[in-house]
């Protein structure tokens, strides 16, 4: 999410991996949409190997699954994201909306005051040594 000329973007991280991103929670409101892991990787234009490990890696950082997939025929098949699985999306599209406020603050506010619009067309310096 972009705050002016801010990019802010709030992942979490479990052990050397990222158990929550902007790209996984996006991956989980596709998931409740398509009620499918497959589908919501396609919508996301991702490979299907791709979503799956990104689903086992979230539903293995947090303390219960986030997404459930669903055997059988019929209506009941594919995948849906848990009760447990809309908490944590929720809660971290809330840290993304109070992450985004550091726009109200002061110190964003001298930090952009510094900054230019474009940088300066003038060629790199060469390393001292």
């Amino acid at each position: 999410m972009r705050v002016g000329p801010l990019k802010i973007k709030l992942q979490l991280l479990c052990g050397d991996g990222f158990a929550m991103g902007p790209g996984k929670a996006d991956l989980l409101e596709a998931i409740d949409m398509e009620q499918s892991i497959s589908g919501a990787g396609r919508a996301l234009g991702m490979s299907y190997r791709r979503t799956w490990l990104l689903v086992d890696e979230m539903n293995r950082c947090f303390q219960d699954k986030l997404v459930e997939t669903l055997a059988g025929g019929g209506r009941e098949r594919g995948a849906r994201v848990t009760p447990f699985g809309h908490r944590v999306l929720a809660a971290y599209r809330a840290a993304e909306v109070e992450a985004a406020r550091v726009g109200d603050s002061a110190a964003y506010a001298e930090l952009i005051g510094m900054l230019l619009d474009e940088p300066r067309a003038d060629k790199p310096q060469k390393p001292e040594t």
